[in-house]
């Protein structure tokens, strides 16, 4: 069996995969964005050895109004706002296992972050609308091995771990951080489906993020499901059309002395959007690929309520 369909294209965005890990607090958002972490081709790597290479950007606006108290950095505040803009290089390299039906890659990201936050602090003295901004370097991660198994021409799966570990700067007490001051260690799995001599694809990926605890506030985040989808229609002149959804569950309570106060703040988030994508080759191994997906979050409990936009541009060589 020689798998072939889509290949060319899913080795151009295979060092994108799992993109998200955008932060602004314990509680509202964590490591994985509503539909964020999806890519094209998702359960594919390809058959040709060689290294990928994949520029990635997240923006994302959004918040809880109102009187909704949220744990952020060691505190509990109100009418939280957070602005993040992330940009990620990342850098996949497929082995050389040849055609068949398994093959494996190896991904590092090196991502950059810029958090502007607005909150009121909920103590009275202290109280009064605040705002902080910080950027830098971003929590490193990573997933040392990555494979597919390749069902037929046109089925795929993929199974990663992904490793955030806790790279960047963090401070107690402050709004807005580069870093979350955890590991996370975040299975998944990814399928793909290809319809229409491969124009059609239908791509979902399903995963758990698990967080340690975060010690320098004393607060435990629960493990958190998410489950993404793509469609995406692909036209001969290059042009895709489609659309994205995601979903996160929140599968258990936060635990520590501010998610205690806040009854475990449990959370869950639905998202759903167009997603459109651009390919261009410029010889038998190299080519662009850029997807850019916009997503309405709805049905929105306990977490920043927003609109999360995401860019990938991917290239093989």
């Amino acid at each position: 069996m020689t798998p072939t369909i889509g290949y060319r294209a899913a080795a151009t965005v295979v060092a994108a995969m799992c993109l998200s890990c955008v932060h602004a607090s314990e509680g509202a958002l964590g490591r994985s964005i509503t539909g964020a972490q999806i890519t094209p081709y998702v359960g594919i790597i390809p058959p040709a050895p060689g290294l990928n290479v994949s520029i990635n950007y997240v923006n994302y606006d959004g918040g809880i109004g109102g009187s909704r108290q949220v744990p952020l950095a060691g505190r509990a505040v109100l009418n939280l706002h957070a602005k993040i803009d992330l940009y990620a290089a990342s850098f996949a390299y497929v082995w050389n296992t040849g055609e068949g039906r398994w093959n494996y890659a190896s991904m590092f990201t090196v991502p950059y972050i810029r958090p502007t936050v607005k909150a009121d602090l909920a103590i009275g003295a202290l109280g009064g609308r605040t705002k902080d901004n910080v950027s830098g370097l971003f929590d490193l991660y990573f997933a040392p091995v990555i494979a597919s198994y390749h069902v037929s021409q046109v089925e795929h799966w993929s199974f990663g771990l992904y490793v955030y570990a806790p790279t960047a700067n963090y401070q107690k007490g402050r709004l807005a951080n580069e870093g979350l001051n955890v590991w996370t260690y975040s299975p998944a799995v990814g399928y793909t489906h290809l319809f229409d001599k491969g124009t059609f694809e239908v791509s979902a990926l399903a995963g758990v993020d698990f967080y340690s605890k975060n010690h320098a506030t004393d607060y435990q985040n629960g493990a958190v499901f998410r489950l993404d989808a793509l469609l995406m229609k692909r036209t001969a002149s290059g042009w895709g059309f489609g659309a994205a959804f995601g979903w996160l569950q929140q599968l258990e309570d936060d635990t520590g002395p501010t998610a205690d106060r806040l009854h475990g703040f449990q959370g869950h988030s639905l998202g759903a959007g167009p997603a459109f994508n651009f390919k261009k080759s410029w010889s038998k191994e190299g080519s662009i690929d850029i997807t850019f997906r916009w997503l309405k979050e709805f049905n929105v409990k306990n977490r920043i309520k927003g609109e999360p936009l995401v860019l990938n541009i991917g290239l093989a060589f």
